[in-house]
């Protein structure tokens, strides 16, 4: 069966649309997925005419129509060109087009979702309430149970998959979030993640929240009253878990292959390690969602857009981990 992945583009003042675009041009003959372009179909078309793609792009009209490149553009009206960087506007419009995307795929219209980058801080600034679109696309599903994964690998084909127990949160307020359920949950996931990319085994990792995982209590007692205990608990349900283990030495074990996955407590403590491998292949994976969302580990790079030089592998990698997803599943 012929897979349908949408994709939401992004913010049009950042480079969402370009690695878009170079991504499907690059995937276009791998096999015969089917494509929804979910953001503004003129500003597609003239990106792809500019970067001499030819991608065979077609306005989605609701009829099964044969193509497999469609656009959908759920707004009434077009944006205009040449708007700044992180302008209202196209915030307004990158939020909208993530909303339509997972509609779609808890109508079963869709098989997977890919999310392409937006700016939080221009879409506060037109107005919307916005953390994250991990956390928004939980909201829109009612998903309790969720948590971002991020996955990349080396030129060497050296993985690391982190799962965050805390996420878009300033460093004071991450010990206050911090609870058993949480880090338990988070194991799990990461468990369950492992199995649904078909691995061998499924050996988690998890990360202390303090240097030297607290040093007994004497740095703090997080991992003495909610990691450990989380950990525990999940031991006792059979999966293959060890911590809480100091970070700075559980990467290095993690990235030779002892772990399949690490829990790391926030965010930086999981990212930074996993930016150093695969800065411009990660990828994101919203881990517990109804649907399967990937999505590039990058931002909108407002500094480069619209100079043509974006490099599409981070959207090449969360595409092929959505169509993998999608097939197995």
């Amino acid at each position: 069966m012929t897979s349908r992945i949408g994709i939401s583009l992004g913010d049009i003042t950042g480079i969402g649309p370009e690695v878009t675009l170079k991504a499907l041009a690059l995937e276009a003959q791998a096999d015969n997925t089917r494509y929804l372009l979910i953001g503004d179909a003129d500003h597609a078309r003239r990106l792809n005419e500019r970067l001499g793609l030819k991608l065979p792009l077609q306005t989605d009209t609701g009829k099964d129509e044969p193509g497999r490149f469609l656009l959908c553009h759920p707004l009434p009206d077009a944006l205009p060109d040449g708007l700044p960087a992180g302008a209202p506007a196209a915030a307004r419009a990158a939020f909208a087009w993530v909303r339509e995307g997972a509609e779609r795929c808890l109508r079963r219209q869709l098989d997977a979702l890919v999310t392409a980058p937006v700016n939080k801080e221009a879409i506060v600034r037109a107005g919307q309430p916005f953390v994250g679109q991990t956390e928004m696309l939980s909201r829109l599903a009612n998903a309790e149970r969720t948590a971002m994964m991020l996955l990349g690998h080396d030129d060497r084909g050296r993985w690391l998959r982190v799962a965050l127990a805390t996420t878009h949160l300033p460093i004071k307020q991450v010990s206050d979030h911090l609870t058993q359920a949480k880090v338990e949950r988070v194991i799990e996931l990461a468990a369950e993640a492992c199995r649904l990319l078909g691995l061998p085994r499924a050996r988690v990792a998890v990360c202390g929240l303090n240097p030297h995982a607290g040093e007994g209590g004497q740095m703090g007692t997080e991992e003495q009253t909610i990691i450990t205990p989380a950990v525990r608990a999940a031991r006792n349900r059979q999966l293959e878990v060890v911590g809480p283990l100091a970070a700075d030495a559980l990467f290095y074990h993690a990235f030779k292959g002892e772990f399949e996955a690490v829990v790391a407590m926030y965010h930086d403590q999981g990212l930074a390690p996993l930016k150093m491998i695969a800065f411009e292949s990660g990828v994101n994976w919203t881990l517990g969602l109804p649907f399967i969302r990937t999505s590039p580990d990058h931002g909108t790079a407002y500094d480069i857009a619209g100079q043509g030089k974006a490099n599409p592998s981070s959207m090449v990698a969360a595409l092929r981990l959505a169509k993998q997803l999608a097939r197995d599943r």
